[in-house]
């Protein structure tokens, strides 16, 4: 049975596996700025104005989950509506590419990679929340995988990012596998989050064996006065 932790990941995440990132108390916490801009709530009375105000400098950040209370001083800009799908078990893919495991030199590589493709998730130090996994051609990093939020027997498998001008190779299909494959020897379960309008990415997830187990939103929330 999964449980429902994973309906608060990024709460559970910060008490567990990430708790040396964390900025907060018993009830709001936050991963440093430098790492990740999400944040996690554990109670409806919570003031994340309060909080923000005393404990992290953030002008804009993202909550996942169940919808933050209204509060003056801050708006929602956007709620970004995904699918979080659980993986069965191993997947028997094949593996033709080199996978490279990216380390502190690649750090540059991987950042601007993801941006490219994905802007506006990936901080200076987000790579420490996990392992990131790459396909190199002509010492050009072209596909990535890695980590992001997790916790006792969960990881989240986040950054499958492809360069535009390599895709259609099955370069992310063979980076999910591994990574996949590398928590369920350490005894973890992988998940993940996918947009809801992202059919192309769905169909694959689900062709390697991902099924969904619940919508959950993404809230974008900006600072309307310090």
């Amino acid at each position: 049975m999964i449980p429902d932790k994973l309906d608060n990941p990024a709460w559970h995440s910060l008490n567990e596996t990430h708790v040396s990132y964390a900025i907060g108390n018993d009830e709001i916490k936050f991963y440093r700025p430098s790492i990740c801009r999400f944040g996690g709530i554990n109670s409806k009375q919570a003031d994340l104005v309060s909080f923000l105000n005393n404990h992290v400098s953030l002008k804009s950040f993202f909550v996942i989950g169940e919808k933050p209370q209204g509060t003056p001083g801050l708006i929602i800009e956007m709620e970004l509506v995904c699918l979080q799908m659980i993986s069965a078990g191993q997947m028997k893919i094949d593996c033709p590419e080199n996978i490279v495991y990216l380390n502190d030199g690649h750090k540059k590589q991987l950042a601007d990679l993801v941006n490219l493709v994905q802007p506006g998730y990936f901080e200076e130090d987000t790579s420490l929340m996990g392992d990131y996994f790459g396909i190199f051609k002509n010492d050009q990093l072209v596909a990535v995988t890695g980590e992001r939020m997790k916790m006792f027997g969960f990881t989240e498998i986040s950054a499958v990012v492809t360069h535009p001008g390599f895709t259609g190779q099955g370069f992310a299909k063979q980076l999910i596998a591994y990574t996949a494959n590398k928590n369920f020897e350490r005894n973890n379960i992988p998940y993940l989050h996918v947009a809801e309008t992202n059919a192309v990415a769905i169909r694959l997830y689900e062709k390697l064996g991902f099924a969904t187990r619940r919508k959950i939103s993404f809230w974008k929330m900006r600072r309307t006065m310090e």
